[in-house]
């Protein structure tokens, strides 16, 4: 089917969550990008300095291993915020494009660059911004991470869960330590791996591709500690599901595993089971843990309260600036050379991304466990042992 023969219904896949619910907007040289949280609790204090961290973390041109693009990323709320806390009515969020440059891409408007969107944006919606990829392009993860910012101080004040990625691997270069840092640790390093060494030996990696015009790829794990017991569901809305999706939906990754993930398919059950143990909680906690953790702290698609792992693989970034054949509009045979501002690795900054939709997915669990439990208090007594989110006093 050639593109652009058919228009296709309209759908709602700019919007994510169901109680807590965001929906971004905007293109990666329009006038801004942004996003509307729908569903936050009122009451929590909030201001733009919550949010700006997680986005300097994301920002490009923060150090050589990154696009040269120059954007302050300077967050602002447009609704829902009031004298410092949230009305519990929608928050809409901006982040103007101030280094858009739309002209560099006037020669691509006809060219389908290889492993883009360009061609299947067009098999879609028989339309696409061709400035630097419009909607398809990493400039609307901005929006993710203000929004996810706001979802992890909810976390943060309610459980104490702290959400903490790091670059695990970058083109086959792998790091020993596996001990869970805080974010000072990761950012020790601008390619954001904790081991020193390691990061070392991935940053000249990164730097040899940029050189050679190439790029490289690699995995981001993250480690999600106080998480309570209780998150997710036991058939479709399964917590590894749900962060599978999430993770799965940012740009350029490729994969997701939980726990052992495929690993765990060379050991016997004997070897990979988790034994239950009794272990001291926080208030409002079982006092019941597991002494290993295969499972990565999700069993049955529910949150056992113990450290959620996971792991996400990126592919090597697809602009690079070696001459590549593929395809024009006209399905003509041409060479590309691409010229500009890309990332020639996308972990450094893919890191608050993950950390951002994780805490999208646990505060959106945590809403609806709250929702069930409550419920429950209502129609009858509590469910033995008692499990799920509780506020820490």
């Amino acid at each position: 089917m050639r593109p652009g023969g058919v228009i296709p219904s309209p759908d709602m896949e700019n919007t994510f969550g169901s109680l807590f619910r965001v929906t971004t907007w905007g293109e990666s040289h329009g006038g801004s990008v942004g996003a509307v949280v729908d569903g936050c609790p009122p009451q929590l204090e909030l201001a733009e300095a919550d949010i700006q961290p997680q986005l300097d973390r994301r920002r490009p041109g923060q150090s050589r291993l990154t696009t040269p693009r120059r954007e302050p990323d300077r967050v602002r709320f447009l609704s829902g915020v009031f004298e410092g806390r949230t009305l519990g009515t929608p928050i809409a969020l901006a982040i103007d494009n101030v280094d858009a440059r739309p002209a560099a891409y006037d020669r691509l408007k006809d060219v389908y660059r290889p492993s883009h969107a360009d061609f299947t944006y067009e098999a879609k919606f028989g339309i696409r911004d061709w400035r630097g990829g419009g909607r398809a392009s990493a400039r609307e993860t901005a929006a993710r991470v203000a929004a996810g910012a706001i979802a992890e101080k909810i976390l943060r004040l309610a459980e104490g869960t702290d959400i903490v990625a790091y670059v695990l691997r970058v083109a086959g270069i792998e790091t020993t330590v596996r001990e869970v840092p805080d974010r000072a640790t990761v950012d020790r390093t601008v390619i954001r791996c904790p081991d020193l060494e390691a990061a070392a030996r991935m940053e000249e990696a990164v730097d040899a591709a940029r050189r050679a015009g190439d790029s490289v790829g690699g995995v981001i794990e993250a480690v999600i500690r106080g998480a309570p017991p209780g998150l997710g569901g036991p058939v479709f809305d399964r917590l590894e599901a749900d962060l599978g999706k999430a993770l799965l939906s940012l740009p350029a990754c490729k994969g997701f595993e939980i726990g052992s993930g495929f690993g765990g398919t060379n050991l016997r059950g004997s070897e990979h089971n988790d034994p239950f143990v009794r272990r001291r909680r926080g208030r409002g906690r079982p006092p019941v843990g597991t002494s290993t953790n295969h499972s990565g702290g999700v069993q049955g698609g529910i949150s056992n309260g113990e450290a959620i792992v996971l792991r996400v693989a990126f592919k090597p970034t697809a602009t690079i600036a070696r001459a590549q054949r593929t395809l024009d509009r006209g399905f003509r045979p041409v060479e590309l050379k691409a010229q500009g501002r890309h990332d020639p690795c996308v972990l450094p900054r893919a890191v608050p991304l993950v950390e951002a939709m994780c805490a999208l997915v646990l505060v959106d669990h945590w809403l609806r466990q709250i929702a069930l439990a409550e419920a429950s208090r209502r129609l009858g007594p509590a469910p033995r042992p008692a499990a799920g989110p509780g506020r820490r006093r």
